[in-house]
C-alpha cells in the first residue's frame, strides 16, 4: 500500500466574486470584524488583490495552484474558503460537508468537482451535507486537522464541529478521533480547529493555552510525542493574529513551505521563526482584508488535493 503523505503540491483555490462580511458566520466566529470603514465594492476589490498576490507567491515557489472562479450568483461571501466544504483524498474519495451558515451552502459546487475530475481520478463521493437538516455540522479541514500518515483526526468541538459527525467521518475514512475543547481569551469556543492548530510533516503549531482542560492538553502532547511531531507553541494573542491558521505545502521540485498570512508571520517571535525554519521554509502574503471581514486566513483559502492524477 502506498504511504499516505501529509502534504501535497496541489492546492485548490476559489477566486471570490462577492467577498464580504457574513453576518451568519459572525455569530460564532470571533475573528470577524465589521467596521463599515470600506464599502462592499472596496472590500471585494481589496480581497481580489490579496487573493491574486497570494496565488502568484505560491506559483512563484512552484506550488501547483488550481484556481476556480467563484460564480457571481448566488452571492457567496465566503467562497474564498473552499477547505470547509470538500476534502480530496489520496484513494480518490471526495467528501463534502454540512455547513453551519445557510449562506455558505451554495459554495458546494458540482462543476468544481467535474473540473477536478478532468485531471484527477475521482472515486467514491461521501456526502454529509444532509445533516444540515438536523442542525449538525462538520466543516471540512476547518473542523478537522488530519494527520494523514497516522490516520488521526484532531478536532476542537464547537457549533461547527459535531462530535457525532466526527465519529461518522472517522469510521468512514478509517481515522482515530482526538476531540477536545478550545476557547479564546474571552472564553468563547474556537469556531474552527484550524485557527488554533496547524500540522506539518514533522511539527505542530498549536495554541495549547486555548485548551484549558489539563487532561486534554496532555492527551494532545502525548499524541504529538507518539507521532514524532515537534511542538511549536503560540499564544492566544498570536492565535488571534491567525498564527494557527497555517498550511504546509510542497513545491513541485520537492521544497516545503509553511504558508501563512503576513499578519501571522509578524506576530511570531524570533525563536518561533527559528523553530519553524528547522523543519520547513516560510511563505507569507498580506491577507488583511480577507482576515478582517472573513474571519479566516491563509489555511482556509487552500483546499488540498491529494487525489491521484490521471495518466
Amino acid at each position: 500500500m502506498k504511504t499516505t503523505k501529509q502534504i501535497t503540491s496541489h492546492i485548490l483555490m476559489v477566486r471570490p466574486a462577492n467577498f464580504g462580511y457574513n453576518e451568519q458566520t459572525a455569530a460564532n466566529n470571533a475573528f470577524q470584524v465589521q467596521d463599515h470603514s470600506l464599502s462592499p465594492q472596496e472590500i471585494q476589490q481589496k480581497a481580489l488583490e490579496e487573493f491574486d498576490v497570494f496565488v502568484l507567491r505560491l506559483l512563484g515557489k512552484g506550488v501547483d495552484v488550481i484556481v476556480m472562479e467563484d460564480s457571481p450568483a448566488p452571492v457567496k461571501p465566503d467562497a474564498v474558503f473552499p477547505n470547509n466544504w470538500a476534502t480530496f483524498h489520496a484513494d480518490g474519495r471526495v467528501v463534502t460537508y454540512p455547513m453551519n451558515a445557510p449562506l455558505r451552502r451554495p459554495e458546494r459546487r458540482e462543476d468544481i468537482l467535474v473540473k477536478l475530475g478532468e485531471r484527477f481520478e475521482l472515486g467514491e463521493h461521501l456526502r454529509f451535507e444532509h445533516y444540515e437538516e438536523m442542525e449538525k455540522f462538520l466543516e471540512g479541514t476547518g473542523s478537522l486537522i488530519l494527520d494523514r500518515p497516522h490516520r488521526i483526526a484532531y478536532a476542537c468541538l464547537s457549533p461547527r464541529t459535531d462530535e457525532g459527525l466526527l465519529d461518522e467521518f472517522c469510521q468512514a475514512l478509517g481515522y482515530e478521533k482526538v476531540a477536545f475543547s478550545a476557547v479564546d481569551g474571552q472564553g468563547q469556543e474556537i469556531y474552527h480547529t484550524n485557527v488554533m492548530m496547524a500540522l506539518g510533516e514533522d511539527f505542530v503549531v498549536i495554541c495549547l493555552e486555548s485548551v484549558r482542560d489539563k487532561g486534554e492538553r496532555q492527551m494532545l502532547l502525548d499524541k504529538f510525542s507518539a507521532t514524532n511531531k515537534a511542538v511549536i507553541e503560540i499564544s492566544l494573542a498570536q492565535m488571534m493574529a491567525f498564527a494557527g491558521n497555517m498550511l504546509q505545502v510542497r513545491s513541485q521540485d520537492g521544497n516545503t513551505y509553511l504558508v501563512m498570512s503576513e499578519q501571522a508571520y509578524r506576530s511570531l517571535n524570533d525563536q518561533q521563526i527559528e523553530q519553524i525554519h528547522q523543519y520547513t521554509n516560510i511563505l507569507h502574503s498580506p491577507l488583511y482584508t480577507i482576515e478582517k471581514y472573513g474571519g479566516g486566513s491563509a489555511r482556509c483559502m487552500m483546499a488540498e488535493v491529494f487525489l491521484p492524477e490521471r495518466d
